[in-house]
C-alpha cells in the first residue's frame, strides 16, 4: 500500500454480476457501474477495477464493466480489469494479485450491490486494504423482496465461509514463507 502523501489513488472496485445473453448488462450489474461511476465523480486520482469472469452467458462480467465505463467517458488508463474470477472470494484474491503490483493505492471502495458490499468490504480487509464504503444504488426495488430477502441470506452465510477461506490461506502463505 502506498503511503499517505505519496501519489495514491481511490480504487473503486466494481464486483461483476449477471451478463444476458447478448452481451448486455443486467440490471444488477448495471446499477453497480452506475453506483461506482457516482461515488468517483469527483475523486481524482481515480482507478476502477472491473471484475468478473464469464457467467452462464455473454462475454466476461469485468469485460462487460470496462465497456460501460468506457462509454462513459472514463479514460481506458483508468480502469484495470480482471475477467477470470467466478466468485467473490476469487474477485477478491485476483484483484489483490493486480493491486500488489502497484504502489498508489490509497484506499478501495467495492462497488456491489448494497447487500453485498460489505462481504467485500470485509475480504478486502482482511487482505489489509484500507476501505471505505460508498454509496450504492438501491436492488430492492428492482429484486422485490422475496429475492432480495434470499440474497440477503445468502450473504449472511457467505460471509463468514469466504472469511475463513481467506483467513485460512492468508495464515498458510505466511507459514510457508517463514518455512
Amino acid at each position: 500500500m502506498a503511503v499517505a502523501g505519496e501519489n495514491v489513488a481511490v480504487y473503486f472496485m466494481i464486483f461483476g454480476a449477471r451478463v444476458n445473453p447478448d452481451g448486455s448488462p443486467s440490471g444488477t450489474l448495471a446499477r453497480r457501474v452506475e453506483g461506482a461511476l457516482a461515488a468517483a465523480r469527483d475523486v481524482r486520482p481515480r482507478m476502477f477495477v472491473a471484475t468478473g469472469g464469464v457467467g452462464d452467458a455473454g462475454p466476461a462480467e469485468g469485460q462487460v464493466i470496462a465497456g460501460l465505463l468506457a462509454a462513459a467517458g472514463v479514460d481506458g488508463s483508468e480502469i484495470l480489469v480482471e475477467d477470470r474470477a467466478s466468485d467473490t472470494l476469487q474477485s477478491v484474491l485476483f484483484c489483490d494479485a493486480l493491486l500488489r503490483r502497484r504502489d498508489d493505492v490509497e484506499c478501495i471502495v467495492p462497488c456491489s450491490s448494497g447487500y453485498h458490499n460489505f462481504r467485500c468490504a470485509v475480504l478486502l480487509r482482511v487482505l489489509g486494504y484500507p476501505v471505505r464504503r460508498g454509496r450504492m444504488p438501491a436492488d430492492l426495488p428492482y429484486l422485490g423482496w422475496w429475492k432480495w430477502s434470499r440474497y440477503v441470506f445468502k450473504e449472511m452465510l457467505a460471509l463468514p465461509y469466504d472469511a475463513t477461506l481467506l483467513w485460512l490461506r492468508i495464515r498458510t502463505m505466511a507459514a510457508r514463507r517463514s518455512a
